[in-house]
């Protein structure tokens, strides 16, 4: 059985602990509903690296099919350093497999819930996230789903984001210039998502901004309640307070980054120039490479489809979800 098969086991099996012959597969490091993701190790390099092990079947039944192919093609195109980067696709007839680097520092989330950062730490880890939300928007790329849980620490404690599988490409755009899908998680859902009308991802994802700049100073949620519907009327209304050892410059830029009015929220331009975000700021430096992607099958044939892809919506992964046994 090809490795990572198991539906509900926490690690592979002895048999299953080699992934295409290239990665020692170990142990659980979270789950969803239609994947799994494993801390593994490349044969060759002995280089660590997780494996998120996506199940065909699952996203099949739920309609995802789109959801894996831009998630592909978006981390295909994004090379930034604090971006969790897409090493190699591989697929066999039941998953496909993401290779992606392995951010040994964990959950940004986890380190927050035991006890909220200093307002310096704070800033370090909301310069690195803008760095990467700008550098993304720049490139049509709007996340969607920014919140601490998609926030990971590499070994040095520098920001890695990952999880674009709710991001929107500037293709996905209709022809007011707006968004037009639900996404996003509850309490960083902004306003005008709840609104449901077209919106804007750039104005969206600075609001999950503040929500995070808010939660990693505060410990807290800025708009949280137990009744949903109770939640979404403070979102909506834009009702929070801020701790008392906020600083006036920080308690300042909350007010601008979560402003109800997606018209005069800050942009990313403004909020690199503004005081209190540019004390310490260095601009960092990418660049571009490109992936291989791998299909698996009885024979181990080997494609690269991505050779071929193109930043738009014309590419054709439809392969990946081919039922049939080869």
């Amino acid at each position: 059985m090809p490795a990572l098969e198991g539906a509900g086991d926490e690690s592979p099996s002895p048999a299953e602990k080699t992934l295409f012959k290239k990665y020692e597969v170990g142990r659980l490091l979270g789950y969803g509903a239609f994947a799994k993701v494993y801390h593994a190790r490349e044969v060759q390099t002995a280089q660590n690296v997780a494996i998120k092990a996506i199940s065909k079947q699952r996203i099949l039944k739920g309609g995802l099919t789109a959801n894996v192919k831009r998630e592909i093609s978006i981390m295909r195109r994004l090379r930034h350093p604090n971006i969790v980067r897409l090493r190699e696709v591989l697929a066999n007839t039941k998953k496909i497999y993401f290779v992606l680097e392995f951010a040994k520092g964990g959950e940004l989330f986890s380190k927050v819930a035991k006890s909220r950062f200093s307002e310096h730490l704070s800033r370090r880890y909301f310069q690195q996230l803008i760095s990467v939300v700008g550098y993304c928007h720049s490139r049509g790329v709007y996340h969607r789903d920014l919140k601490p849980e998609n926030l990971l620490l590499d070994e040095n404690w520098n920001l890695k984001v990952t999880d674009f599988g709710l991001s929107a490409l500037t293709d996905q755009i209709r022809h007011d210039g707006l968004l037009h899908t639900l996404c996003g998680t509850p309490a960083y859902v902004a306003p005008e998502i709840l609104a449901k009308k077209g919106y804007d991802g750039a104005k969206v994802d600075i609001w999950s901004c503040g929500i995070i700049l808010f939660v990693l100073n505060a410990g807290y949620l800025p708009f949280n309640d137990p009744n949903l519907m109770i939640m979404y009327r403070k979102i909506y209304t834009g009702e929070f307070r801020v701790p008392k050892w906020t600083s006036p410059d920080l308690k300042r830029l909350l007010s601008r980054l979560l402003d109800t009015n997606p018209q005069t929220r800050i942009t990313v331009d403004e909020i690199i120039n503004d005081s209190w975000f540019k004390i310490g700021y260095k601009e960092v430096e990418f660049h571009h490479d490109y992936l291989e992607l791998k299909d698996d099958g009885d024979n181990l044939k080997v494609m690269n489809a991505f050779d071929i892809l193109t930043f738009s919506s014309g590419y054709n992964l439809s392969g990946l979800f081919d039922d049939r046994e080869e």
